[in-house]
């Protein structure tokens, strides 16, 4: 049985929208979360966490607290959010099949509490089958990065997502991908295929001059700023080679401990960088005051290139220039406000020249303009549009 939904009616909920999430609500803001936000703007949302056992707060770094028993809550304004709890080791081959089966349960449980139809079901999870529980009226893989390049961060068999990604592909009305590449490939293999890129909430951003000043943070200028996980994903020669030039460097968010724990701390232990760890998202614009060129210093990897950084465009939104990796994503924005370079002597050199015309206004008000333009809410009105939902123009592209 699942919980009443508290201080909420049981009404008005009907053309419900599934969100089979990829991060937990509570963890670092990310696209799942941003999109569900703005698409309740078209519909009621029915925001699922990840399945966690009593186990994962144990087991993974960071989660959050695992609920005594299954929850269902208001999250925010026209969002349910539901934590299906299940057995341990949940994405285990043998357990699986019991996992799918809790949370379709947990997931039915959820939607009759609601009391309200379901529109669509939007997933992200490979391995558990959440089509046919509420009669939804469509099906939609979101691809949100590559799960295939994924296999050696998550420790999983390739193969095995390999199959789980086609079996999800081949069993969706619709597969909206977030790279112009993925998207192409799936059109290839001949599913309905939409190309959806990640957004920013431009609006958070627009007035970062007027946010209070980090407490925590005391670099002289110019400081080069990286907000982001610091993982695999990160090349860190590329930060050395921008603290080896002399500006100052700001590191916010959190660390994958095990990810060259030496380096990074010889790194972080040097005159003028400073590592602040993770912050809450709403605390973000006074960082991004506080430093005149945003950095998104992803290594070229499988993995990265099928990736849509946020940060790019929060960094624009704020008004900064962005030096980065050459990314296809980043490419496709097909802008010079973004300096694209690979090697730590070149990446370094741009952003010391990205620097100096860091406040223009003339470029700022350029930044910022081509930020609103990819905001989440043109990507939730285009999702909207896809869904085919009520008073939205079928996707003829996608048909």
């Amino acid at each position: 049985m699942t919980a009443p939904l508290e201080g909420h009616p049981v009404t008005g909920w009907d053309g419900l929208v599934v969100i089979c999430a990829a991060n937990n609500w509570d963890d670092v803001k990310r696209g799942d979360r941003h999109m569900a936000e703005h698409l309740a703007a078209h519909a009621p949302i029915l925001y699922l966490d990840p399945p966690q056992s009593h186990l994962t707060r144990f087991r993974s770094r960071g989660y959050s607290p695992s609920p005594p028993r299954p929850r269902l809550r208001q999250a925010a304004p026209g969002i349910a959010r539901y934590s299906p709890v299940v057995a341990p080791k949940p994405m285990h081959r043998a357990v699986v099949p019991t996992t799918s089966w809790l949370v379709r349960h947990q997931l039915a449980g959820a939607v009759r509490e609601l009391a309200g139809s379901v529109h669509a079901v939007i997933t992200t999870w490979l391995f558990l089958d959440m089509y046919g529980v509420c009669d939804e009226r469509r099906s939609v893989y979101w691809w949100r990065d590559d799960p295939v390049a994924a296999a050696p961060l998550w420790g999983l068999d390739r193969e095995m997502l390999v199959r789980g990604e086609e079996r999800l592909a081949r069993s969706s009305d619709l597969v909206v991908a977030v790279s112009d590449d993925a998207a192409r490939r799936w059109r290839r293999e001949g599913a309905s295929t939409a190309f959806l890129p990640n957004g920013c909430d431009a609006a958070m951003f627009a007035n970062v001059d007027e946010a209070p000043d980090p407490t925590d943070v005391d670099l002289p200028g110019p400081i080069a700023g990286f907000v982001g996980q610091i993982n695999t994903r990160t090349d860190l020669a590329l930060l050395e080679a921008v603290a080896d030039s002399g500006m100052s460097l700001l590191l916010v968010g959190p660390r994958d401990m095990s990810f060259e724990p030496e380096r990074f701390e010889r790194l972080a232990g040097r005159p003028g960088v400073s590592y602040i760890g993770p912050r809450p998202f709403a605390e973000l614009p006074s960082y991004l005051k506080s430093i005149d060129v945003g950095l998104i210093p992803y290594g070229l990897n499988e993995f990265n290139r099928g990736s849509f950084p946020l940060k790019a465009l929060e960094y624009l939104a704020a008004g900064l220039p962005v030096v980065a990796t050459p990314l296809p994503a980043l490419r496709w924005l097909d802008t010079d406000l973004i300096a694209l370079h690979e090697e730590p002597e070149t990446f370094a050199a741009a952003v010391e020249r990205a620097a100096t015309v860091a406040r223009e206004p003339a470029l700022v008000e350029r930044r910022r303009a081509l930020a609103t333009r990819h905001s989440w809410t043109e990507r939730a009105a285009r999702m909207a549009e896809l869904l085919e939902m009520p008073g939205h123009a079928v996707a003829r592209e996608a048909a």
